[in-house]
């Protein structure tokens, strides 16, 4: 296999995991800049991506720039599955025909058989794999507003120097950003929901990786913390990176360099229409990026879906 951008911070994390799967070989890891420079698999050295040998692979990993991944789907199709962890062919690009969307759990057996997977971004993770059990066990009133208040690490951001992400500008700092509803991950989120009024509100956290979104729920009466892991279970049993909380609610303590997401639901007293919170937390580079690409690898290739992640 192959890791097309392995220098950033996705890429460099995927190839932590794929050192240590134990049922793979990486042939090679491009990048532009570092070409020459060593990577993090002993013995392997980075190389320019135009002299990658993609044709000798039977998969790729795209750790890309969003919006660079599509020539490259276009010059290797017909060759290497292709993982795709750039935004490029997830719902609502307008380029998602012919991509299976890679959220693993629910999706297991359409990747199995794809060419083309297009791998979640880290929000909607959270947020889909949350709320999608409860929506189809009818636990959710789809008349009322969804509110997600997300907060992520820097490294979400990825590795590009950004003035706003200096330490200076970061540390003992706290902001929202992509106000408005406007986020670019709404897209996906929304085709994934599609019964769902919902606001998502993204922060920038002073940490360097971990993703907390608190979800004010509203839910149909007689539905509680109950009902809500109840139908967790039925819909993630036997999936190993999801981690249902039986009380309390996730903190990123749980999850910080792990591929796992953490789901945890409490009661809200004192109002009507009734609502509840579910809170999840993950790592922006491990189940939000990185650790789900390896599981998504591991159902083309026939492997135990969870094999070689940190669940």
């Amino acid at each position: 296999m192959g890791v097309f951008g392995g220098r950033g911070y996705t890429g460099s994390e995927l190839l932590d995991l794929l050192s240590r799967h134990g049922g793979v070989e990486v042939r090679f890891a491009t990048s532009r800049s570092g070409a020459g420079e060593p990577t993090r698999i002993p013995g392997l050295d980075f190389i320019d991506p135009d002299s990658a040998p993609a044709g000798d692979v039977d998969v790729v990993f795209l750790c890309l720039p969003h919006g660079t991944a599509v020539p490259w789907v276009e010059r290797l199709r017909g060759g290497p599955r292709i993982v795709d962890l750039t935004a490029d062919h997830r719902p609502g690009s307008g380029r998602e025909e012919g991509a299976v969307y890679g959220l693993a759990e629910p999706n297991r057996t359409l990747v199995k058989e794809a060419q083309l997977v297009a791998n979640p971004g880290c929000y909607p993770t959270g947020v889909i794999l949350s709320l999608l059990p409860l929506h189809q066990a009818g636990l959710v009133d789809p008349e009322r507003l969804t509110v997600v208040s997300a907060a992520s690490g820097v490294t979400g951001a990825g590795r590009t120097p950004k003035p706003e992400l200096l330490f200076a500008e970061v540390s003992g700092n706290f902001k929202a950003y992509g106000e408005g509803n406007r986020h670019r991950h709404l897209k996906e989120m929304r085709i994934l929901l599609p019964d769902t009024p919902l606001l998502f509100q993204p922060h920038l956290l002073p940490v360097s990786r971990g993703i907390l979104e608190t979800i004010v729920l509203p839910v149909r009466p007689g539905t509680g913390p109950d009902e809500v892991r109840a139908a967790w279970r039925d819909a993630y049993r036997g999936a190993g990176a999801i981690h249902i909380l039986e009380q309390g609610i996730p903190d990123l303590g749980q999850v910080v360099r792990t591929d796992r997401l953490a789901l945890g639901v409490a009661e809200v007293e004192g109002l009507q229409p009734p609502v509840v919170t579910v809170v999840a937390a993950l790592d922006n580079l491990g189940k939000g990026a990185a650790g789900q690409a390896v599981q998504n690898m591991n159902l083309m290739f026939g492997m135990p879906m969870d094999r070689g992640i940190r669940c």
